[in-house]
């Protein structure tokens, strides 16, 4: 009981929860401004066409995230029959989740190396933890939803290589297949692959981020 709810873990909690407040709402909006533009409104006139963290969190979802890492928020209704294409519709508007967070993780990172660099290691701990977890939660929350079932962004873009008459099918179960998934998580039974694809992204991201060192001249 100590170890739950010890300073430092109490601490990274309240860390997360920040964090949350903006990878989230980002995240989401994102879905409905892509869907938007591709000519389905519905996202957007449910008001998911915003920042406002609210309009957004899932209850047990923001928990989940804030303790295990994972989550989830409410998922933004889009309305296939109003793109051009449905099928490239929806994975376009559905890749736009994990994109934002891909974005998000790579402007956290620039400014995270800027900070360290500029402030030569004395920046405060605090700031220098908030923009770590902002990339940390941004990479695993853009591997989490990018898993090729449903309801996650990655079964979406599957879509465009698979029978549709199978996706549909799929869907109806995807309550059962996202409770899979999750105990799966929680009992580690996917710690092996999605760490894998986590840490390939650390990597691409600090080579992406590698303009930085050579500004402050360093080799």
């Amino acid at each position: 009981m100590n170890g739950l709810v010890s300073p430092q873990v109490l601490y990274s909690y309240v860390i997360r929860a920040l964090v949350m407040l903006i990878v989230i709402p980002f995240h989401e909006a994102a879905h409905a401004l892509v869907s938007w533009k591709l000519g389905d409104s519905t996202a957007k006139d449910a008001g998911r066409l915003s920042l406002n963290p609210v309009r957004h969190f899932d209850p047990l979802g923001a928990l989940c995230m804030v303790v295990g890492g994972v989550g989830w928020a409410k998922p933004v209704d889009i309305n296939p029959g109003r793109f051009k294409d449905p099928k490239r519709g929806m994975a376009l508007s559905a890749a736009a989740g994990p994109a934002a967070n891909f974005l998000l993780a790579f402007v956290s990172m620039v400014i995270y190396k800027v900070v360290i660099y500029a402030s030569w290691g004395t920046a405060p701990e605090f700031v220098l933890d908030f923009l770590y977890y902002m990339v940390a939660m941004n990479i695993s929350l853009g591997v989490f939803n990018l898993i090729p079932v449903p309801p996650f962004d990655g079964s979406r873009i599957a879509l465009l290589f698979l029978p549709q008459r199978l996706y549909f099918k799929a869907m109806r179960y995807e309550r059962y297949i996202m409770a899979a998934v999750l105990l799966l998580v929680f009992l580690g039974a996917l710690n092996r692959p999605l760490s894998a694809c986590v840490g390939a992204a650390w990597k691409l991201l600090l080579k992406l981020t590698g303009f930085v060192e050579p500004a402050f001249g360093i080799r």
